[in-house]
């Protein structure tokens, strides 16, 4: 029991009056805290600032962060002589431009940033088009449920979420409750007219981009120079990004490395590119910058049984191999989709790594090592698991397929 009085602190103390000038200092550390740049949000996994690829099925499988970390680099391999990978390339550049970021591109003329795929729009456009058939296609059968939300629809199924309305531990009716999502913060991005700027976006290959931030590419050519070509490059990018203004975001393009038409054949040597490779690591973790990078190397050329590209999987944050299948109809045929109304995959997709960013978490590796197969179409590059076809003598299978895997209405037993 205390005999103190209520109104007598426990000692003098140090002044805990506050400063004259810490009403002022508030708002200037307020003003200097930069806002979030078009095109980057905290990672679901861990928060981290995180950007999109320009396809949503690959952000899906960065090990769970929804895109590709800042400060991260991702290698692709793809053997054979498809070039697949250049178009992913040109996804993650046509997202860059539309989302005002500054883009470089290393060993390529200016006509491969004029072949830009073209906007469609955001990419969960398609998602509610898909939402619209599925209400429309779906059995009758337990009328009263079908006002209740889809198992683990979206991403933030989890978060977003209906259920029916209880009171005293009973369901009134069929009414839905629904979580409002919460409103943006300062940190988050601004909202124009209550809606949320696209993450990422649709586009079209047939088309080309037009957009004002074209012409602010910054192409870096491969000329011979006094200094080595690596280092003249690291030069340039270095540069370039110090004379940008600050927190600019900042996408970095290396397509075909070390491919023989472009690249000097003294550069594939292991004390030459590693080298470079790790001064560009460097440059990626600066903690005052905001870049992201996507490599691509021919493993037709470059084998990964080969030390030197070993080394660049160990210095790479993430490294996907895209294994196009042979391009005959009966090799199309037997690899088949899993429906009659999905396109047949192109090839198989293969995780060696995934940005997972530290011992504690920061990502999960639980995609490494499945089979996935890749699709790309017009639209899109999509990324599903990979299901073989049934087999010949199965015909209850195959008519099951054929009709989209949902069973007939006389099948139906109740």
């Amino acid at each position: 029991m205390s005999f103190r009085k209520r109104n007598i602190g426990l000692s003098a103390g140090a002044d805990r009056a506050p400063a004259p000038n810490a009403s002022t200092a508030q708002p200037e550390q307020a003003s200097a805290t930069p806002e979030s740049n078009p095109g980057i949000r905290p990672s679901p996994d861990d928060g981290r600032p995180t950007t999109s690829t320009g396809s949503l099925s690959l952000d899906n499988l960065l090990a769970g962060h929804g895109g590709l970390p800042i400060g991260k680099m991702l290698l692709i391999e793809e053997s054979g002589t498809t070039d697949f990978a250049g178009a992913l390339l040109r996804y993650y550049a046509a997202e860059g431009v539309v989302q005002d970021q500054k883009i470089h591109v290393i060993g390529m003329p200016e006509q491969w940033g004029r072949s830009l795929p073209g906007l469609l729009g955001p990419a969960d456009a398609g998602d509610e088009k898909k939402s619209d058939r599925r209400k429309g296609d779906r059995m009758k059968i337990a009328w009263r449920y079908e006002r209740l939300g889809e198992f683990g629809a979206g991403v933030a199924g989890s978060r977003g979420w209906s259920s029916p309305m209880k009171r005293n531990g009973r369901v009134r009716g069929t009414q839905t409750l629904t979580r409002v999502a919460p409103a943006a913060t300062s940190g988050d991005q601004t909202m124009t007219d209550g809606v949320q700027p696209a993450f990422c976006h649709s586009f079209d290959l047939t088309k080309r981009l037009t957009h004002p931030s074209i012409a602010n590419i910054n192409y870096i050519p491969l000329v011979p120079s006094n200094e080595p070509l690596f280092a003249s490059i690291h030069k340039r990018l270095q540069q370039a990004i110090s004379q940008s203004p600050p927190n600019t975001a900042h996408r970095v393009i290396i397509p075909s490395l070390l491919n023989p038409t472009l690249y000097p054949p003294e550069t594939s040597q292991p004390d030459i590119l590693l080298p470079f490779l790790h001064s560009l690591k460097a440059l990626l973790s600066a903690p005052t910058t905001r870049i992201t990078a996507m490599v691509t190397i021919p493993l037709s050329l470059f084998s990964r049984s080969s030390g030197l590209v070993r080394w660049m999987e160990i210095i790479s944050d993430g490294v996907i191999e895209l294994c196009p299948f042979p391009h005959s109809a009966d090799a199309l045929g037997a690899s088949g989709a899993a429906t009659s109304h999905e396109e047949p995959p192109q090839g198989m997709l293969k995780t060696h790594r995934l940005p997972v960013l530290h011992e504690r978490g920061g990502g999960s590796d639980q995609n490494i090592g499945q089979d996935w197969a890749f699709t790309l179409s017009r639209r899109k590059f999509e990324i599903k698991p990979f299901s073989l076809p049934p087999a010949e003598g199965d015909k209850e299978a195959q008519d099951g397929a054929a009709s989209g895997g949902m069973p007939k209405k006389a099948d139906l037993e109740f």
